[in-house]
C-alpha cells in the first residue's frame, strides 16, 4: 500500500459491452451546446489564488485547515482526488495536468488533514479512519459536490478512504475510482509475503527480513535494500534517478507522524499496532451500487486478480488492468491508465456505463 520513495483491447471490450461509442468530450460537448466554458471562474471563490481553497474542518481535537485547489470548470464532471499515505500528499496526482483538462473535466486537489499543505496537529488521536470519513464529507460539502456531478478517486490509502466513504455516503457520489487499492489488509500483507518478497533474490530477502524481525526499519542498509530490489520492481518502475521529481517532491513531504501510527514502518505489509493492520471491507463490497472502477497493475504492490475481483464484487464494477504499471501505475503506466480512467467518467457521465 504504501506510497514511498492491451487497454486497447480492453478498451474494445468495455466499448462493445457498452454497444455505443465513446462519449465526445467535455470541451467538445461545450462547444455543441455552448453550455459549459471550462476557463469560466465567473462566480468562484477562489480565483485569486488560482483555485486554491483552504477548507475549515471541525475535529474532536478542535478546528484545522485543509488545502484544496481546483482546476477548470465542468458542472457535470468534477473528480476529487485522494492520495495515498496516510500522510502524502496531492503531488502524486500531478499528472493528472497532462491529461484531464484536454477532456474539460473539473478536478480537485486535496492533502488530507496532517499532510503537508494542510494543518499538521500534533494530535496522535486525530489519524483515525472514521474521522477521515466525516473530514472528507465536510469537504464534499464545502466544494458543493453532489451526485448529478462528484467523482471520488482514491488512490492507495485513499482507496481505503474512497471505499469506506462510500459505505457510508455513496447517495452524493456519481462514479467511484479505487486506484491500486485491495478490500483487504491481512490480503495485502499475505500477497506481500509469500509472493512478492520470494521475488526478490533469496540472500537479499532473507537479510531484509531478518532487520524486519529485529524491527531494525531505520537502518540504512534496509532503505537501501528496498529501494533497489522493491521499489523499483513494485512502486515505481523506473530507476530511482528517474523517477518523477513530483514523486520524489511527496516522499519527501509525507508525514511519519501520521504515516507509521496507521500504516506502519514495514515495506512488506502492515505490520506491528499500525491501527490499518486487520482492516478488512470485503463483506461491504455488494454494498457498493455507485458505478466503480477498480484499477489494478501486473507488478503492483497489491494483487492486481484481487482488484479485479473487487469490480465482481460491488453491483456495478468495471476493472481496469495496467499491465505495465505498478502501485504508482499512473506514472509507469499512464497512457493505458488515463485512458481507463477517462472512459469510465465519459461512460457514467454518459449514462452508458
Amino acid at each position: 500500500m504504501r506510497n514511498r520513495i492491451t487497454l486497447l483491447l480492453l478498451s474494445a471490450l468495455l466499448l462493445a459491452g457498452c454497444n455505443t461509442a465513446p462519449a465526445e468530450s467535455a470541451v467538445e460537448a461545450a462547444a455543441a451546446d455552448n453550455s459549459i466554458d471550462y476557463f469560466d471562474n465567473s462566480g468562484r471563490d477562489d480565483v485569486l489564488t488560482g483555485g486554491v481553497k483552504m477548507i475549515n474542518i471541525n475535529t474532536p481535537k478542535g478546528e484545522f485547515k485543509v488545502w484544496t485547489k481546483r482546476v477548470g470548470n465542468n458542472p457535470r464532471i468534477k473528480m476529487l482526488l485522494l492520495h495515498g499515505g496516510p500522510g502524502g500528499t496531492h503531488e502524486f496526482f500531478e499528472c493528472f495536468d497532462s491529461y484531464f483538462p484536454q477532456e474539460g473535466f473539473e478536478y480537485y486537489y486535496y492533502d488530507q488533514l496532517g499532510s503537508y499543505y494542510s494543518d499538521q496537529p500534533k494530535e496522535p488521536s486525530l489519524w483515525d479512519l472514521d474521522r477521515f470519513v466525516d473530514e472528507l464529507e465536510q469537504v464534499r460539502k464545502a466544494l458543493k459536490l453532489d451526485n448529478s456531478n462528484f467523482y471520488l478517486l482514491g488512490q492507495s490509502w485513499g482507496g481505503i478512504l474512497a471505499m469506506e466513504y462510500a459505505l457510508k455516503y455513496q447517495q452524493h457520489i456519481k462514479g467511484l475510482v479505487i486506484s491500486n487499492m485491495v478490500a483487504s489488509i491481512p490480503e495485502y500483507m499475505k500477497y506481500a509475503e509469500e509472493v512478492l518478497g520470494p521475488q526478490m533474490p533469496k540472500e537479499v530477502y532473507d537479510e531484509v527480513m531478518a532487520m524486519e524481525a529485529k524491527e531494525d526499519y531505520g537502518n540504512p542498509r534496509y532503505l537501501e535494500l528496498v529501494e533497489q530490489h522493491y521499489y523499483t520492481e513494485h512502486v515505481l518502475r523506473k530507476p530511482l534517478d528517474q523517477w518523477p521529481e513530483p514523486v520524489l517532491r511527496a516522499f519527501k513531504h509525507l508525514n511519519t507522524d501520521v504515516y507509521i501510527p496507521m500504516q506502519g514502518p514495514s515495506e512488506f505489509g502492515i505490520k506491528g499496532d499500525a491501527s490499518l493492520k486487520t482492516w478488512d471491507f470485503t463483506p461491504n463490497l455488494p454494498k457498493l451500487t455507485v458505478p466503480t472502477l477498480s484499477i489494478g497493475a501486473q507488478h503492483d504492490t497489491m494483487d492486481p486478480k484481487h482488484m479485479e475481483w473487487i469490480a465482481g464484487q460491488v453491483k456495478n464494477g468495471r476493472y481496469l488492468h495496467c499491465p505495465n504499471g505498478s502501485h504508482l501505475a499512473q506514472f509507469d503506466d499512464q497512457k493505458v491508465y488515463f485512458e481507463g480512467v477517462i472512459q469510465f467518467m465519459k461512460d457514467v457521465d454518459a449514462g452508458t456505463f
